[in-house]
């Protein structure tokens, strides 16, 4: 499988790119992978790159998008950072990716036992970690948990819950902090969407 193209990018719809993600994520979780001959494809992006979507992920080593996506070289822009939240300079990168290299689709992508969400959720002070760590805050906040609930990392169901509502927060604040995507978004050039990965199964669930 050749590697996407200007003219094969121009034909990927938001919709298309996110059934595209949806359908490679399946594959991945049945150990089925297209065929693909990467060396031709480093030869085919030599010269340009049209990825059709942006995965906006979590740094952990446990999700190699491109894998759990059954994708190639050229397909994906990628912005990792832990806590997959968005400052500045990642909203940069995203409009880069969409306004300028054609990317149909932003998929901001957490996941089960993410290790940011813990350490955000227990408080943890380390370096340059500590301000990092503030900024999954309002996620944590804005969940609500019974009196008798733990909440730290101890329970895993208020982590994974942060974590989810960390993923919302974060396409929220992509369209109100980006004047260019959400302009984009309104009109259906590029969609936005959030999602889930289980690091126990492999599976990308939506959660928007």
């Amino acid at each position: 499988m050749k590697a996407h193209t200007k003219e094969t990018q121009a034909t990927m719809t938001p919709q298309k790119s996110l059934a595209f993600l949806l359908e490679g994520n399946a594959r991945f979780q049945n150990n089925i992978r297209i065929n693909r001959n990467l060396i031709e494809q480093v030869n085919d992006t030599s010269s340009g790159q049209f990825p059709f979507a942006t995965i906006l992920s979590c740094i952990d080593s446990r999700i190699p998008t491109e894998i759990i996506f059954d994708q190639g070289i050229g397909d994906l822009f990628n912005a990792r950072i832990a806590g997959n939240f968005v400052n500045e300079d990642i909203l940069g990168s995203l409009e880069f990716a969409c306004k300028l290299a054609g990317s149909k689709i932003i998929l901001v992508l957490g996941h089960s036992s993410c290790g940011a969400i813990k350490g955000a959720c227990d408080n943890v002070k380390l370096g340059n970690l500590t301000q990092m760590l503030e900024k999954i805050q309002p996620a944590i906040n804005s969940v609500k948990t019974d009196a008798n609930e733990e909440r730290n990392s101890s329970n895993e169901a208020f982590v994974n819950n942060v974590a989810i509502e960390n993923i919302k927060l974060t396409v929220k604040m992509i369209k109100e902090k980006s004047p260019i995507l959400n302009e984009l978004f309104l009109n259906n050039e590029i969609d936005i969407h959030g999602a889930m990965y289980d690091v126990n199964t492999g599976l990308v669930e939506l959660v928007d």
